[in-house]
């Protein structure tokens, strides 16, 4: 029975995260479709170098969801209702101020990123102008951050998945009416994400005022700016920021390695990493779960709960990844013409499809103990095994097998990435998460 409330628990907050984050790979999916039936491969590399500076500076800034979600959660296991006010004041204020940082800095972003990124000339041009119209949807972006990381901190995942599928729904109608009814191409496609990004806060914003109306009564300045609160916000911040930047870093690295082949490898590439997109984005919804999870019961020092919870966790999310293992095995090679009718494109994909199986599995590892370690805000052990995966084994592998092996060398490079970051995350969980005793 307790096993069976357990698993009452996880689904409850798992599904609504699995609905709304299976769409947001599904925005990229349209978008590759999209690009894919112009007339050139082109468009689908500017869209895929663009999207790399947002993925750089969104994901740099994912820290303001998983922070939150896991300070949130700690302080509903506290019944602290205080401070869960405080930090969702925290969060958005941070949020406002980065996204005037980061308009301030376009330029100078848009200069190092381009330059530091490979590819043809014509495709850094159209995502050139790609990325100086997606820049403005900044402060939206990283306000919707913080709204879906405090509403799930507080066990609530019915409002996050509303809230994605709403702004995906919106990004997937503005993009297909921009480049299909009105003739756009890349840029089509970055001005239907900046419609969609602030509309989707304005509605945050009602749910927040509809369902949270009496704790908005508690809020206190002086909470906001509580020194050790603030202190503690920053440095649990700080290295989930380290770990995000490792990991984009991979995947910037990744297909920036697959410009320098040649545009036809970065198209092949880029469809490929969407079949990973669809595996981690559904995987998630059970870490995003962990997160909210594992904080309360860390909240509540409430170890036995804590323990079974994380074991009951890792059975949905490995059995999730191993269902989609299965299906890339089997019909892997036919949903590659979902996304592109280029014949060239996917003969170029088929010899690696192979390759998602075995990410599809390792990769569920490693999500599912990024959510456990996000939710028991055991941060710095998280970032340190990040940066070992990232410098230690990633770059070795990358530069030892891609002279030899090409394409199969940097894949290889990104499977032994991620078993490497499920491993050694697993060896440290003894000490830092399933030890009520740590500290904070």
């Amino acid at each position: 029975m307790k096993g069976q409330n357990t698993n009452r628990e996880i689904l409850r907050l798992a599904v609504p995260n699995i609905l709304s984050n299976i769409s947001i790979p599904l925005l990229g999916m349209v978008d590759t479709a999209l690009m894919g039936r112009l007339e050139s491969e082109i468009y689908i590399g500017a869209v895929a170098l663009g999207s790399i500076l947002f993925n750089i500076i969104y994901w740099g800034f994912g820290f303001l969801r998983m922070g939150t979600t896991g300070l949130t959660a700690q302080a509903y296991g506290q019944d602290n209702r205080r401070e869960c006010v405080a930090i969702l004041g925290r969060g958005l204020l941070f949020a406002l101020g980065s996204s005037i940082f980061i308009l301030a800095l376009q330029h100078v972003i848009a200069w190092i990123g381009f330059s530091l990124l490979q590819g043809d000339e014509a495709v850094k041009a159209m995502a050139t102008q790609y990325f100086y119209i997606r820049i403005y949807a900044a402060p939206a972006t990283l306000g919707l951050y913080v709204f879906h990381g405090w509403f799930l901190g507080l066990q609530n995942a019915r409002y996050p998945m509303a809230l994605t599928i709403f702004v995906n729904l919106l990004n997937i109608g503005f993009n297909m009416v921009f480049v299909l009814r009105m003739g756009m191409k890349a840029n089509g496609v970055a001005l239907g994400t900046v419609c969609a990004q602030y509309l989707g806060l304005v509605f945050a914003v009602g749910m927040f005022f509809y369902k949270y109306r009496p704790l908005a009564a508690l809020f206190e300045r002086k909470l906001i700016f509580r020194v050790a609160a603030i202190k503690r916000f920053f440095a649990i911040n700080v290295d989930i920021f380290i770990r995000t930047v490792c990991l984009v870093f991979v995947f910037a690295f990744f297909t920036s390695a697959s410009a320098a082949i040649d545009s036809l490898t970065l198209a092949a590439n880029q469809i490929l990493l969407q079949y990973i997109s669809l595996m981690s984005y559904a995987v998630d919804g059970f870490a995003f779960a962990a997160e909210s999870i594992v904080g309360r019961y860390v909240g509540a020092k409430d170890s036995p709960h804590l323990k079974k919870s994380i074991q009951h966790l890792f059975y949905w999310g490995i059995g999730f990844g191993t269902v989609f293992a299965v299906i890339y095995g089997l019909f892997g090679k036919s949903l590659l013409q979902v996304f592109t009718d280029q014949r060239e494109i996917i003969q170029a994909a088929l010899p690696f499809v192979g390759w998602m199986v075995a990410i599809s599995l390792a990769g569920s590892v490693a999500y599912m103990w990024d959510g456990v370690y996000i939710g028991a805000t055991a941060t710095p052990p998280m970032r340190n095994m990040m940066l070992i995966s990232t410098i230690g084994v990633f770059l070795p592998v990358y530069y030892l097998a891609s002279s030899a092996h090409g394409n199969n060398g940097l894949w290889l490079a990104l499977l032994i990435f991620m078993i490497a970051r499920g491993i050694t995350l697993g060896l440290l969980a003894k000490k830092h998460i399933f030890s009520l005793n740590r500290g904070h």
